[in-house]
C-alpha cells in the first residue's frame, strides 16, 4: 500500500469501528430503556433487588431512549456529550450497587463492557461530532 492509501484506509477503519461501537451502546441504550419503561425482567427485578424504587425504572428508561436518539442524530454536539455521560453514569451506578451489595463479580462484567464501549464510542467520533 502506498502512503495515500493508507491515509484514506484509516479514517474508514476509524469510522466503521465507531459507528459498529456507537450501534451497539445505541441498540443497549433503546433496548434497556424500552425494558425499563415497560418494567421488564431481568432489569427490573435486579433494580428492586438493589433496593431502588420502582419508580427508577420510569427515569432510566426515558433517560435511556432519549441517549439511543441523541447519539447516531446528526449535529447536537453538547447533547452527544450529555448523552455519553449519562450513559457512562449509569453503568458505574450499576457497578458500584451491585459492588454495595456484595453480589457476585459477574454482575459487573455486562456494565463494565458498556461503559468501555460508550468510552470508545466518545472516543473515536469524529470531528463533526466533536464540540
Amino acid at each position: 500500500m502506498t502512503a495515500a492509501s493508507t491515509s484514506v484506509v484509516r479514517p474508514r477503519r476509524r469510522s466503521g469501528v465507531y459507528w459498529t461501537v456507537t450501534a451497539i451502546v445505541v441498540g443497549e441504550s433503546a433496548v434497556g430503556g424500552t425494558m425499563d419503561l415497560f418494567r421488564a425482567p431481568p432489569f427490573y427485578p435486579v433494580l428492586l433487588d438493589l433496593g431502588y424504587p420502582g419508580y427508577l425504572a420510569t427515569i432510566l428508561g426515558v433517560a435511556k431512549i432519549l441517549a439511543a436518539v441523541v447519539l447516531p442524530a446528526p449535529g447536537l454536539p453538547r447533547l452527544k456529550e450529555w448523552a455519553y455521560a449519562g450513559v457512562v453514569i449509569n453503568m458505574l451506578c450499576a457497578i458500584a450497587s451491585h459492588v454495595a451489595m456484595h453480589h457476585t463479580v459477574d454482575n459487573l462484567i455486562a456494565p463494565a463492557v458498556f461503559v468501555g464501549l460508550a468510552i470508545l464510542s466518545w472516543a473515536l467520533r469524529p470531528p463533526t461530532r466533536r464540540l
